[in-house]
C-alpha cells in the first residue's frame, strides 16, 4: 500500500493531509515525565502483551517496534515522513511504536503521554482518520484501561490535552496567502476561536514549502465530533481564500515563477534542501493551477523522499555537499 503522501487526495491542490492524534495514559502508572527507564520498559511490555491479546485486524496489522533497535538515521527519516514527532525522536530512546505497513497509523508509546495514537491520511479526510483512530483507541483501551475522570475526561500529562485528548489537524499549501503576508493575520483570527497555525513539523517548527498545519487547541468541554466539524469549516474557508488569491494572481507572472522553478529542479546538478522546498512549492502551485501537467502526488514525493535522512537511509551517510548532489540527481530522475 502507498504511504499517505503518495495517494491522490480530494482537493489536493491546497490541502495536503489530515491528521488525528489521540493522547491516552494507563491507569496506575506515572506520566512519562516521571517514569524511570525501568518504568518505560514496563510500559512497552504492557502494550506489547496487550496487543497480542486483541483479535482484530486494526490491531494485528500494527507492528511493534522498539526505537532502541532502530538506526538513528531511520528514526530521523520517520520524522521527515511525519510518522513520529520530532520530540519523540529526540527523547524516545526507551520508547516504542506500533506501526502499520503504509505508515498511516502509528501509536507512539512513551511520548509526552503513555499512548499517542496518530492517523495521517492524504487530503481532507478528518472523519475517516478519526474513525480509524477511535477504533484503535477503543481496542487498546479494552486491554490497557486508560485513565479517565468523570469530571475532567481523559487524564493527560499536559493540561491542554485534558478532556478528549484529541488533536485534529490539517496541512495546507498556502503560497499565495504567504506571499501576501496574510498567514500571520489568519493565525491571529483562528487563535481567537480555539485553533492554531504551526509549521510543517508541528509545534516549534517553521513553515517550509509554504506549508502550514492548522489544529484545534481546545480539548476540554467539547466533544470530538464538534472539534472535527469546526476544523473542517475553518479549513474550507482557508482553502477558498487561497484559491481566490491564486485566481487573482497575474497569470503571466505566475507561469514565469512556476516554469523557472520547474527548470531549476529539472536541470540542477546541486540542490540544497532549502532550494528544493522553495521550488517544489512553486511546481505544486503550478500543477494545482493547470500550468504544468504532472502527477499530483509528485511534489510531495520529492519533498519527503529527498530530505537529508531519507536520502541517507537509501544511499548511506553523506556530507551535506554530497547530499545536495544526490538530491539533484534524484529530482531529475523523478521529473524525467
Amino acid at each position: 500500500m502507498s504511504r499517505w503522501y503518495l495517494s491522490p487526495a480530494n482537493d489536493n491542490n491546497v490541502i495536503i493531509s489530515s491528521r488525528i492524534r489521540i493522547a491516552r495514559n494507563l491507569s496506575g502508572m506515572p506520566f512519562p515525565v516521571r517514569m524511570s527507564a525501568q518504568d518505560r520498559q514496563s510500559l512497552n511490555e504492557r502494550v506489547k502483551n496487550a496487543v497480542s491479546t486483541i483479535n482484530d485486524p486494526a490491531i494485528s496489522s500494527l507492528k511493534f517496534i522498539e526505537l532502541a533497535k532502530v538506526p538513528k538515521l531511520e528514526i530521523a527519516a520517520m520524522v521527515e515522513r511525519h510518522v513520529i514527532s520530532a520530540d519523540f525522536a529526540a527523547k524516545g530512546e526507551n520508547g516504542a511504536i506500533l506501526l502499520n505497513e503504509d505508515e498511516t497509523v502509528c501509536v507512539m508509546i512513551g511520548e509526552e503521554d503513555h499512548i499517542r495514537i496518530q492517523v495521517v491520511l492524504g487530503g481532507l479526510n478528518l472523519e475517516k482518520a478519526y474513525d480509524i483512530a477511535y477504533k484503535t483507541e477503543r481496542l487498546l483501551d479494552s486491554a490497557l484501561h486508560f485513565a479517565f475522570d468523570e469530571r475532567l475526561g481523559y487524564l493527560t500529562a499536559c493540561p491542554t490535552n485534558l478532556g478528549t485528548g484529541l488533536r485534529a489537524g490539517v496541512m495546507l499549501h498556502l503560497p499565495i496567502l504567504e506571499a501576501e503576508n496574510s498567514v500571520a493575520n489568519l493565525s491571529e483570527s483562528i487563535r481567537k476561536i480555539g485553533f492554531t497555525v504551526r509549521g510543517i513539523y508541528g509545534e516549534g517548527s517553521r513553515s517550509k514549502a509554504s506549508m502550514y498545519q492548522i489544529s484545534n487547541q481546545i480539548t476540554l468541554g467539547i466533544d470530538e465530533k464538534t472539534a472535527i466539524d469546526n476544523l473542517s469549516v475553518i479549513t474550507k474557508q482557508i482553502i477558498e481564500q487561497e484559491k481566490q488569491g491564486r485566481n487573482a494572481f497575474d497569470k503571466t507572472k505566475l507561469e514565469d515563477i512556476v516554469w523557472r522553478a520547474y527548470g531549476n529542479l529539472k536541470y540542477a546538478r546541486i540542490l540544497s534542501s532549502e532550494e528544493m522546498f522553495r521550488e517544489v512549492s512553486r511546481i505544486k502551485l503550478g500543477i494545482g493551477m493547470g500550468i504544468i501537467e504532472c502527477e499530483e502526488t509528485l511534489p510531495m514525493k520529492i519533498l519527503i523522499e529527498t530530505q537529508p535522512n531519507m536520502l541517507m537511509c537509501r544511499f548511506g551517510n553523506m556530507t551535506p555537499e554530497e547530499r545536495d548532489v544526490k538530491r539533484a540527481e534524484e529530482v531529475r530522475a523523478m521529473l524525467a
